[in-house]
Formats: structure tokens, sequence, C-alpha cells
């Protein structure tokens, strides 16, 4: 076996299990899980009416590459989304599909890293676990780094010795789990950095599309870039996918977008790989990525979630609103993991510990303090759930 397996570390909600061991809810209390990221609306009907429509497809070999329809969808998506030019983004050739960010945020680092000697990837603190273990099983020796105030990052920080052995830098923006949002000045810094020690950034953008200000979205790498007149997109992938703005995280979609060079030698990879996603799928997806209505419908259900369960929380605990994404990021008394535990055991109800998250440094666990709250379950659970939630941290 590849001896880099034994460096992976266990999945967040492994070490969730462990820890409620030999705990038992009480049986009259409702359990509300809000410590997976899996949003619990139902999926369009209409992109499951097209799936459905296409079923005869299953019988055929899809490309790696993705149908042309699909690839045009998602260019389409990305073009009118981030304001870009009707001419940069080329399907196939800037855009290809992939079976989801979780894939395709693993494999990127397979692709670009084994040029420098003593490679490294850096990545935010707490992070998506994928970032830590696509470095690992590249070969690179992952660099962790704490947010700020902010919920970001930052990279300009890193030693001069650290900034040379970087192949890729993953940035997830509107951030998981923290609700930081990357600015257009921050965005031209990290060009800067890239450009100046040559390395690739992997912008994990699969919560782009929940935000609270309709007339505000995020900042998107791919507008930044072209703001910035990198109109080739140089060092620039931006990943997103349908899971959490369409609640299709079971459909397993997405795309990458960005610098041609990079997205060739990605789907090389990927071919080798066998990650196709089936046909009917990418007739769903493409359907999917047409439509805004359902989308918006989608924010205005995270706005009513969060305003209604941050008018229990916010007397009883240190937690704000975030800029973007479905989570709170709460301190808690007692630390995360003490926190979760008796909340299960008191209430039946999950969240995640941030320390789970988190890695630990020489300043310790940047997350060990907080927990993570998905509010992703209707408004009336989520409003009953917080409640409860602020019971405990007053008894706490």
């Amino acid at each position: 076996m590849n001896p880099d397996l034994e460096r992976l570390n266990p999945y967040p909600f492994v070490r969730l299990r462990a820890l409620f061991e030999g705990v038992e809810p009480p049986a009259d209390r409702d359990a509300v899980n809000l410590g997976i990221g899996e949003p619990k609306q139902a999926p369009p009907g209409f992109v499951l009416d097209t799936i459905d429509a296409h079923r005869g497809d299953f019988a055929r070999y899809p490309l790696t590459g993705g149908t042309a329809e699909l690839q045009r969808a998602c260019a389409d998506w990305a073009t009118a989304r981030f304001g870009l030019a009707d001419d940069l983004l080329e399907p196939g050739r800037h855009v290809i599909p992939v079976n989801g960010t979780r894939e395709a945020l693993y494999g990127i680092a397979q692709a670009v890293v084994g040029a420098k000697q003593r490679p490294a990837i850096a990545m935010p603190n707490p992070l998506y676990q994928i970032y830590e273990g696509a470095a690992f099983m590249a070969g690179a020796e992952p660099v962790y780094v704490a947010v700020g105030d902010d919920g970001l990052p930052d990279y300009t920080a890193l030693p001069e010795a650290v900034l040379e052995r970087l192949e890729l830098v993953y940035l997830c923006s509107p951030a998981n789990p923290t609700g930081g949002v990357l600015d257009e000045d921050g965005y031209r810094a990290l060009f800067e950095l890239a450009d100046r020690y040559d390395f690739v950034i992997a912008a994990d953008e699969c919560y782009s599309e929940i935000y609270p200000d309709e007339a505000a979205p995020p900042t998107g790498i791919l507008q930044a870039a072209a703001e910035a007149g990198r109109t080739g997109f140089e060092r620039c992938l931006a990943f997103h996918s349908l899971s959490k703005r369409s609640n299709l995280p079971g459909l397993r979609s997405g795309f990458v977008a960005g610098d041609p060079q990079l997205i060739a030698g990605f789907l090389q990879l990927r071919t080798y790989m066998g990650n196709a996603s089936p046909l009917p799928l990418q007739a769903g997806a493409a359907a999917a990525w047409a439509d805004e209505e359902h989308v918006r419908a989608n924010r205005a259900a995270y706005r009513e979630r969060f305003a209604a369960v941050l008018e229990v929380l916010q007397p009883a605990l240190d937690v704000e609103a975030p800029a973007g994404g479905f989570y709170l990021w709460p301190r808690v008394p007692g630390g995360g993991e003490a926190f979760a535990r008796e909340l299960y055991a008191r209430e039946a109800i999950t969240v995640l510990p941030g320390a789970y998250l988190g890695r630990d440094t020489g300043d310790g666990n940047p997350a060990a303090e907080h927990v993570r709250i998905a509010l992703v379950d209707e408004v009336e659970r989520c409003v009953d759930a917080a409640w409860r939630i602020r019971g405990v941290a007053e008894q706490f």
C-alpha cells in the first residue's frame, strides 16, 4: 500500500462518531443534524425531469471532458455571473465539467505538483480536509495558514522560504467554515504572489451562490482576474458545484474554469482516472446551470434562517452572520468538542467541533473554541434547534 495513506487524518465525521460513542441522547428530543453541510431542500424538479428524459443515455459511454451542451452551460453561467466578456471562456478549453468539487480539488494537486524540490501546498486553517489529503498524496507538505478576523488566511505573510516551495494554494471563498469572502484587492495581492513565486491558485467557490445581499454577490477569481487584466487566467482556477447552489449534492456535478494550460493537463489526468459523469446527469446539470430562479429562492430561504436563528443565538453566543455560505461559526463555552458532546447528550443536536476542521500548529488549533453549525434544515427546525443550543450554552 502507498505509505502516504498512513498520513491521512480521520475524516471529521469519523471523529464525531467517536466523540458521541457511549452517549444516549434523550429519546423524547427531536434529533437535528446541523453538523454536515448537506442541503435539505428538495432538488429542482425540472432537473430531475431532465435526467429522466435522458435516461436512455445511460447506455452510452460519456466523454471525460463532458458534453458540448454542459461545457457551454457552465461557460455561459460563469460569464454572466462574473461579468466576463463573452469571448473569454471557451467551452472545453477554459471550462470542463467535473464530478463535484471534491474530486476536482483533490485531483488538481496530483496534476500540478512535482516541478519543485520539497513542494508545498498552502491551505487555510481551519480547512476543508480534501486540501490536506490532496497534498499528502501528491507528495507535498501541507502549509496551514490560520485565518484572521476576516475568516480568511493571509498568504502574503508566509516566509519567503515557504513561498518559494509553493506549487499550489487552496483558497475557499466564501470560506468553509468561517464564511469569510475575499475582495478584489485580496485577489490582486494573491495574483502578484503567484506570479512572483510561480504557484497555482485553486479557488474553491462552491459556496459562492449563497450570500446575504442579492445586490452584492461575492467576487470570484475569474472576475478578479479579468478586472486585473489577466484575461488568460494565468495560474488561476475556479471550482464550482451544483451541490449547494441547486441543492443537488447527490448529482456530484460541477466544473473547473480558468487557465487553459492547466485545464488541458488536468483533463489528461482525469482521462486516465476515468472520471466521467453519466450523460443523463450531465443533461440535468446543464439545465440547472441555465436557471437562476431556483437559486434566488434558495438564497431567500437561507436569509430567513440566518435572521431567525441569529436572533435566538446572539444573546447567548459569540456569533455573527457570515459574508457568504450557510455556516455559523460561534465561539462556544468549554471548547468545541466538549460543547458538541454536551449538546448531543442533552438535546440530540449534532454540530461539528471546530477542532476537527482545524490543525494543531505551534500556536495550537485555531478552531478549537468553535463549532460549525450548518443551517441546512427547514427554518422551523433550525429555530427550534437554536433555542435548544442557547439553553445548553446558558447552562454550560
